[in-house]
């Protein structure tokens, strides 16, 4: 059994910056990925951490998320710089035994998921 805790979450004003944690798997062959859900809408997929290395985003985050594994800690990390009102959500990290490639944005891929950390941006 997978266990995922994220931490990092908070309030912070537009422009701002947080970064979020998770315990991950030790496996390398895991696809890690960074999710989240506003009230009324659906699961996206924010970033992915892929099992051979490839990072992929959202359009609506490139260039302002960076994702990071941390293969000594076991830790996925999620950097978020200039955050803006509507990236306000419930962070989830998930992982999915095996290369997802451009499915990574695909919630139901996932096997695992934490319990998930709030982030909000406020104008």
């Amino acid at each position: 059994q997978v266990q995922l805790a994220e931490s990092g979450g908070g309030s912070v004003q537009a422009g701002g910056s947080l970064r979020l944690s998770c315990t991950a798997p030790a496996y390398r062959t895991y696809c890690m990925g960074w999710f989240r859900q506003a009230p009324g809408k659906e699961r996206e997929g924010v970033a992915a951490f892929d099992s051979d290395g490839t990072t992929s985003y959202a359009d609506s985050v490139k260039g302002r998320f960076t994702i990071s594994k941390d293969n000594a800690e076991n830790t996925l990390n999620l950097q978020m710089n200039s955050l803006k009102p509507e990236d306000t959500a419930m962070y989830y990290c998930a992982a999915a035994p095996l290369h997802l490639g451009t499915n990574w944005g695909r919630a139901w891929e996932y096997n695992y998921w934490g319990q998930g950390t709030q982030v909000t941006v406020s104008s």
